[in-house]
């Protein structure tokens, strides 16, 4: 697992499908921090959902549980969580202050019926062992038509192993001096991923995809830690820039299909 809002999203959907505890989701949540803040985005959505405004209080991860119940009232509503990144918006609701969180972060979720009244949730960094949470009420949730299907998402990821490893050959970063071994440090960022499980229910496909992604992200996150030494320019920053954009973006996209895959087949019919 990957980021705080994919644990959130597989693990609730697991939740209210009666595939998992309310203590498997806060026992998953705590494996990104012991504490979770919650706060409202603003008085409208505290009224709402009883969130604390506009100071966050360490309400729990039990608070998250109760407001994603309040949020799935809706006939057709869907759990789906947003990768967004530079330059790359997919959907988010244009114009918000959710939207605008999300970018910052990096990631958020997306509760509601598709073109109808939702709940956003966006967490940050507040401290070493702090999440704080801001839930978002949102007029119209965007439609979720831009990303990949599981098999198209699975051929992708499977040339992106391929187009990152050669990239590190391009670069010449396997004996570039760095004095540690990409190797040992792909291991240990693929180590740190595995920290985070996965439901037991999720689809094998499902699994395999995210995997791969996990595999394309380490080898890039160790690229760009070894990178500096071989991007003395500013061409070669930019070379360097356009050889990984593409995988990163592969990689939002792969594990996007993948989490909202899994949260939609543990939907309740």
């Amino acid at each position: 697992m990957t980021s705080p809002s994919a644990t959130l999203t597989v693990w609730a959907s697991s939740w209210l499908a009666g595939n998992s505890a309310p203590d498997d989701v806060i026992d998953a949540l705590h494996a990104w921090a012991p504490m979770h803040l919650a706060c409202a985005e603003d008085p409208v959505t505290a009224g709402r959902t009883g969130l604390p405004w506009p100071e966050p209080q360490d309400v729990g991860a039990t608070a998250l549980l109760q407001t994603i119940r309040r949020a799935v009232s809706e006939p057709d509503t869907e759990i789906r969580l947003v990768l967004p990144g530079p330059g790359d918006v997919r959907g988010l609701p244009a114009g918000t202050h959710f939207a605008a969180a999300a970018i910052g972060a990096g990631e958020g979720i997306l509760i509601g019926p598709q073109g109808r009244p939702g709940t956003g949730l966006v967490p940050h960094v507040e401290g070493p062992d702090v999440l704080r949470w801001t839930v978002s009420s949102l007029e119209q949730l965007p439609a979720d038509s831009h990303h990949a299907g599981l098999g198209e998402a699975e051929f992708t990821m499977r040339e992106a192993v391929r187009d990152a490893a050669a990239a590190l050959e391009t670069l010449h970063m396997l004996d570039s001096g760095f004095g540690a071994d990409p190797r040992a440090l792909i291991a240990d960022a693929l180590a740190q991923s595995a920290l985070h499980r996965y439901p037991g229910t999720i689809p094998a496909r499902a699994l395999r995809i995210l995997d791969s992604a996990d595999q394309v992200a380490a080898i890039l996150t160790v690229a760009e830690q070894m990178a500096p030494a071989r991007t003395v320019t500013a061409s070669a920053a930019a070379s360097l820039e356009d050889l990984l954009r593409p995988l990163r973006s592969a990689v939002r996209s792969a594990r996007t299909a993948a989490i909202n895959a899994c949260a939609r087949d543990a939907r309740p019919a």
